[in-house]
Parts: structure tokens; C-alpha cells; sequence
């Protein structure tokens, strides 16, 4: 066994010249070529006197052939080569016959007659399969292949998404240069503001106490870029934000940062739409029809629950308060009383769902997922009896229930569903249970062969508030302008105040946000106080900015889209992570090295920081 393994050790010096191909280039045009090519062994055959091994690098595959009869030595070592040594061969391109033709492969035509192989290195027996040939259920959990995240970036699968998102770069890159743009790097190390997300802090060895903060995004230092006079800046940039993780989204992230000098809506719009049209025509070979469509943050609450709405599916909400008015039903009369609303969506072909997965539906999915009080639902039968109510005639009466049918435009066969509360939050709660029938009914298409439903989500509001704190804070950020038939009653009617704020959704995906920004001094300085902020604090967080705006700064605005989103979906993919070289878990952990880590106390020392552990670590 120790003789074995120390075999497996010896690796040898490549003194084959440097490859002649990759592992996807060969074809018929290349039969009786001498060659060379470096790689991987992807699997290996061995069909009694003859070896046959895929050999695979980042370009393909390429199928190589042993014989005793070609070279007995390269025989011989190919007797002991097993998955992922990494191998250097000399051969001859010959044609493969006709019965073994790989059509599903580019290099499928061909293969190559070895004559001498060197053993470059080799592998110790692999946690997981990473060839080629392994089928995707077969996959290994993800935990153990970002532990052994070099090994998980051979399969072909993943490596195709870190191509797209290579292939996303230069295009954004070629776009942008078009259009009379500038790349320009802003710092990395920046001032920690007040709002948004909890900041990454970097503690400063110099300035005993001080910290810097890793950026959420560039905002500040593209808008002073405007006023130097760069006219159209982009980058594409790392932000950084210390907020909780979901499937889509990561502590550090990849932006497309872009800020256009007297620009309005319309020119941010233009230039994203041809953005997004070069991307998808590009790379994918998709031709997007321009322009998209818009629809008012207002419209996208009141009609899908959700200011980022996927549009590929039906399952619209609709109102049907007047429906239940003087209904008499107890706890649809205070909802209205109280100013809320009753909306109801209608979902074809559920009409003869069972009591037992309605109720499912009802306290598994609406009361504990959701967080709504409770659902009433209405089910018109396919064999045409009447319709069934979840709540007793006695209570909710039968003209109501019809009245709210027709409203909704219910026909036999269907299911209607039907929640209460206040205004706002029902359409979101209403909003999530849509998403939930859709998903539940394979209503929305998978992968990335589309339908591609992108929207333009326009004057979102200026302002948000916050029951737990009692204040008002940024539905964008606090450098986002006010809308201008607003303008006047910011103070009077904070909450009504619409701001010159837009998103752009695809497929239910929020891929960017940005705005028309704040000019004038005057005006920010009035937008801080709305967010109580005093002029102390502004002086001391954004005093800079304030007094850039006293040297003639132009109108300004730009737009945000974030990357790695924007690669997840082309690539068919719902995991971040899977379009990400080196990601973070849900947990913000960085598996392969174990970052975060701790460090020596003469670390913190140096930086003038004690730690205190929670009691319960």
C-alpha cells in the first residue's frame, strides 16, 4: 500500500513543449496533426487493451486514446491515471468512426492517438465528482463544495456562469465607452454614513478610535464627480453591506455604477434599456424589445403586492371593498372602518381544491409564512354547483359573495382568495400569497430561455416611516430628489411626497435602482432634516457634499444595477452564489479559507480594540 501511494507522489517535469490546443478546439480539420494538450483526466475507460480518457480543461473536452500498439509506456502509465491528475500528452488527430461520434461535443468528431503522456500532477481521491458526465442531481451539498470551492469551479456548469459573468464585463465595458463615458475608481476605504444598511468598519491604526467604512455604494463620490465636471462616470464595483443574507443576495457585491451629468429620467432609461439589450443580444442571442414598460410604484403595491412585481404570470389583486361595504360581516366592516382595504386575487382551475389543502393554505401559508390575520376564500366548482364560501352565509351573505365574484371576474372552475387589513400591508401580504399560488401551480417559467419581463417601477415615494423608531427614512437615499409637483409640501405631507426615483425589475428581481439627485444645497439640507438629521450631524457626515454644492454643481442622476443579480438570472441560475468565484454562505462565511477569523491580540492592539464576546460565546 505505501509502495502504491508513493507511486501516486512521483510527478514529472513537463518537458513537452507548451500546448499546441486546448481541450475544445480540435475537429476534422485537424485529423493527422501532431498535437499537444494539457489537462485534467475528466473520466477514464478502460476497454480491455485500449485506455480512452476525456481529458478536460477550461475550453472543453477532448478524447484521448492508449494503446500498446501506439506507445506501450503511455500505456502503462495510463493504467494507473485516475480523476483530476493533471496530465501532459503528445499525440496524432485521427478521425473517430462513424459508431462513436460524440455529437453533443464540439471536439466529438475526432480524437488523439497518444504517444507519450507526462504526469504533471496528481489527485488524491476527490470529495465529490466534478466530471463533466455527473448529472446535476447528483450534486454534492453546497456547504461541502464551497469548502472545497477549487474543486466545484471545475464543473462545467459553474465554470459557464463565471464565463457569462467574464462575457457581462466586457459588454458593460464596450457600452458604456459608446455612450461618452468615463470609468473612474473611487475609494474603497470611505467615511461610515448614517443611513441605509449597517456598514463593514475598518478600524484605523493611525487615528486611534477612528474608523473607516467599507462602501455600500460609491453615491457620494460619483455625485462629486458631477460637479468636477466628469460629465458620464461608471465603474464597476464592489459595495459592501452588514445585512442578513438571502439566495440572492451577499455581503460584498458587484455594482454597475453609473452618474450622467444634466441628465433627466429619460437618459438614464435610454442608456440602461441599451445596457440591458447589448447583454441579452450579445451573450444569449436575445432580442429585447425596447423600450420597457413603466408602472408607478403605486400601481405595482395596489396590483401585485410588490414594488419589484414578475409580470410573466397573471393572478392579478384586486380591490373588492365595495363588494363587502355594509356586508355585515364583522371583521370586514372594521377593516373598512378603520380605513384598510379587501383585496382578492382569482386563480383559474383551483375551483375543486380540497378542504384539507385549503386549510393548509390558509394556516401553514397565509398566517404563519405570511402573517395575515387569516384567509377567506371562495371556490367555484368545475361541474357548475353553486359557489362555495369559506365563511357561513349567516355571517358573510351570499349577494356579497357573488358581487365580489364578478368583480374579479370569476367564472366556474376557479378559486377566489381573499384577504383584509390595513391598506398597505395587505397588498403585500396579498402580494406574497401570489407568488405562492404561482410558484405552487408551476405558473412562472424556469431557467434562463425567458419569457424576459423587464419594468421600469417609477415615483417611488420620497419617504418611508418607521414605527419602531418614530422617524421618517429614505425610501432610496437621502441625495434622492423630491418630485417636482411635490416640492412644495415635503414638509406638510412627508409620506405623500413622491420622489424622482426608479427601479428596474426583471422577472421579480429588483437588477437596479437609482434616481434624479438633490443639486442644490437648500434643498438637501431640508431633505436631512425630514430624516432628522440635525445640521450639526449633516456638517459632520456630509459637510463635503454640502459645500460642493456651493461651487456650481450640475443636475445630476444615475442609476445602480447590480451584477451578480443580473448574471444569476441570464444564467438561469436562483443561488448568487453559483455566478460568484469565491462566495459567502447564508451566514456570511467564506467556507474554503474560514474568514471571518480571529486574529492575534497584537493585531488589535496595534489598532487600539479590546473584544468582549457575548456571554452565551
Amino acid at each position: 500500500m505505501h509502495e502504491q501511494q508513493t507511486v501516486r507522489l512521483q510527478t514529472e517535469v513537463d518537458t513537452h513543449a507548451s500546448r499546441t490546443h486546448t481541450c475544445g478546439e480540435l475537429s476534422e480539420g485537424h485529423v493527422e496533426h501532431h498535437v499537444i494538450l494539457k489537462g485534467w483526466v475528466d473520466t477514464r475507460r478502460d476497454l480491455g487493451g485500449v485506455i480512452f480518457i476525456d481529458l478536460r480543461d477550461r475550453f472543453g473536452l477532448t478524447q484521448i486514446v492508449f494503446s500498446p500498439q501506439d506507445n506501450q509506456a503511455a500505456y502503462n502509465k495510463a493504467e494507473n491515471l485516475r480523476s483530476e491528475d493533471v496530465i501532459s500528452v503528445k499525440g496524432t488527430v485521427r478521425l473517430r468512426s462513424n459508431d462513436t461520434i460524440n455529437p453533443k461535443l464540439p471536439t466529438g468528431k475526432v480524437e488523439v492517438r497518444i504517444e507519450d503522456v507526462l504526469v504533471l500532477n496528481t489527485a488524491n481521491a476527490l470529495p465529490f465528482s466534478v466530471s463533466s458526465h455527473e448529472e446535476k442531481r447528483n450534486l454534492a451539498n453546497e456547504e461541502l463544495r464551497l469548502t472545497y470551492r477549487y474543486l466545484d469551479l471545475r464543473r462545467p456548469e459553474l465554470l459557464e456562469k463565471l464565463v457569462l459573468r467574464h462575457k457581462v464585463y466586457q459588454a458593460t465595458r464596450n457600452v458604456f465607452v459608446k455612450h461618452g463615458f468615463m470609468e473612474v475608481e473611487t475609494p474603497v476605504l470611505m467615511k461610515s454614513t448614517p443611513e441605509g444598511a449597517r456598514d463593514f468598519l475598518v478600524p484605523s491604526r493611525v487615528h486611534a478610535g477612528q474608523f473607516y467604512a467599507l462602501p455600500q455604494s460609491p453615491q457620494t463620490y460619483k455625485q462629486i464627480l458631477m460637479i468636477a465636471g466628469f460629465d458620464r462616470y461608471f465603474q464597476i464595483v464592489k459595495c459592501f453591506r452588514d445585512e442578513d443574507l438571502r439566495a440572492d443576495r451577499q455581503p460584498e457585491f458587484t455594482q454597475v455604477d453609473v452618474e450622467i451629468s444634466f441628465a433627466n429620467e429619460e437618459t438614464v432609461y435610454n442608456i440602461t434599456e441599451d445596457l440591458l439589450a447589448t447583454l441579452w443580444k450579445e451573450i444569449l442571442d436575445i432580442e429585447l424589445p425596447l423600450p420597457f414598460p413603466r408602472m408607478t410604484y403605486q400601481e405595482a403595491i395596489t396590483k401585485y403586492g410588490s414594488d419589484k412585481p414578475d409580470l410573466r404570470f397573471g393572478l392579478e389583486i384586486h380591490d373588492l371593498s365595495h363588494a363587502f361595504e355594509g356586508s355585515g360581516f364583522r371583521v370586514f366592516d372594521n377593516v373598512l372602518a378603520s380605513g384598510g382595504k379587501i383585496v382578492g386575487i382569482n386563480v383559474p382551475g383551483q375551483g375543486d381544491r380540497g378542504r384539507g389543502a385549503m386549510d393548509r393554505l390558509d394556516k401553514d401559508v397565509v398566517r404563519k409564512r405570511i402573517g395575515a390575520g387569516g384567509l377567506v376564500y371562495f371556490k367555484l366548482p368545475s361541474d357548475g354547483s353553486e359557489t362555495y364560501s369559506s365563511v357561513k352565509a349567516e355571517v358573510l351573505p351570499a349577494s356579497a359573495v357573488e358581487k365580489a365574484v364578478e368583480a374579479i371576474g370569476a367564472k366556474q372552475g376557479d378559486l377566489v382568495l381573499v384577504l383584509a387589513g390595513k391598506d398597505h400591508q395587505v397588498h403585500e401580504q396579498m402580494g406574497a400569497l401570489r407568488l405562492h399560488m404561482a410558484k405552487d401551480l408551476n405558473l412562472i417559467p424556469q431557467g434562463n430561455q425567458g419569457p424576459w419581463s423587464f419594468l421600469w417601477v417609477t415615483d417611488f415615494p420620497l419617504l418611508e416611516w418607521d414605527e419602531d423608531s418614530q422617524r421618517y427614512y429614505a425610501m432610496h437615499h437621502p441625495f434622492t430628489s423630491p418630485h417636482p409637483d411635490d416640492m412644495e409640501s415635503m414638509f406638510d405631507n412627508p409620506g405623500a411626497t413622491r420622489a424622482r426615483g426608479y427601479d428596474i425589475v426583471l422577472n421579480g428581481h429588483e437588477i437596479g435602482g437609482g434616481s434624479i439627485r438633490i443639486h442644490n444645497r437648500d434643498i438637501q439640507s431640508q431633505m436631512f432634516k425630514l430624516l432628522d438629521i440635525d445640521e450639526e450631524e449633516a456638517e459632520r457626515r456630509f459637510g463635503f457634499l454640502l459645500k460642493a454644492f456651493d461651487y456650481g454643481a450640475p443636475p445630476h442622476g444615475g442609476i445602480a444595477m447590480g451584477l451578480d443579480r443580473i448574471v444569476m438570472l441570464m444564467g438561469g441560475t436562483e443561488n448568487i452564489r453559483d455566478v460568484i468565484a469565491f462566495p459567502k454562505t447564508q451566514s456570511a462565511q467564506e467556507l474554503m479559507v474560514q474568514s471571518p477569523d480571529i486574529v492575534d491580540d497584537h493585531q488589535l492592539n496595534d489598532l487600539h480594540i479590546r473584544v468582549e464576546m457575548p456571554p452565551e460565546e
